[in-house]
């Protein structure tokens, strides 16, 4: 698989640059197709990335869909909550006119009710995305795809768009886009902060089992192009 590899010596230097080539996509989808579709990591890095492209007044952001590529399983309340994170940074100024489309919707219980109703909502965004940006945690994992997980094959494998997944890593019950919804992308970024972090990277890149190290499945797929974002 080619990487591309993308190294700044600051975080602001780095939400600048990824927010710079994410929406160069965006443009091209919107150019194309009239509409474009991003969806975004959670946890605490990208709240910087989310928050220059969001004051970004050069795209379109009314014809732009925006989702998740994975949810915890909590009130959009909650801290925890990734859609909390991106409607606070990300969907405010120029962006908050852009749909949002969660991953589910109802009470934060992983039933399959709730994830037919989430498959089909976001059955309907734009496709292929524009830009897919996916982290990466300490133990390897991305997106929901962590080790241990009791569907982990099946989110690495099946079409998607969702599935619910439950792992002793994770925290609470998760949802997440599988990996071959996420990698139907026009381009696919790995946003990575902290030398911790470079060094699981540097384990990742090296052979051994996805279901110890699921990233791997994203750092080794020929599909897509992995543009890697890295600073300390």
């Amino acid at each position: 698989m080619t990487i591309e590899r993308n190294v700044f010596s600051t975080k602001d230097r780095l939400a600048e640059a990824l927010a710079d080539a994410v929406a160069e996509n965006l443009n091209a989808g919107l150019d194309e197709r009239g509409v474009a579709s991003l969806a975004l990591s959670g946890g605490s890095t990208p709240r910087r990335f989310f928050q220059v492209l969001g004051a970004r007044e050069d795209l379109d952001w009314e014809n732009i869909a925006v989702t998740l590529v994975d949810e915890r399983w909590v009130d959009e309340n909650s801290e925890r909550s990734n859609a909390r994170l991106v409607k606070e940074n990300l969907l405010t100024g120029p962006a908050s006119v852009a749909a949002f489309v969660p991953l589910y919707a109802g009470t934060p219980e992983p039933d399959a009710t709730g994830i037919a109703k989430s498959n089909a909502a976001l059955d309907c965004l734009p496709k292929p995305f524009d830009a897919v940006i996916l982290g990466m945690g300490n133990d390897g994992h991305t997106a929901s795809f962590f080790p241990g997980g009791d569907t982990l094959q099946d989110a690495l494998n099946a079409e998607g768009p969702v599935i619910a997944i439950n792992a002793p890593g994770a925290g609470e019950p998760r949802v997440t886009f599988t990996l071959p919804r996420l990698l139907d992308t026009r381009a696919l970024y790995l946003h990575i902060e902290g030398d911790e972090k470079a060094q699981v990277l540097d384990k990742a890149l090296q052979t051994g089992p996805v279901e110890s190290m699921p990233v791997r499945a994203v750092l080794s797929q020929s599909h897509i192009p992995v543009s890697l974002f890295w600073c300390p």
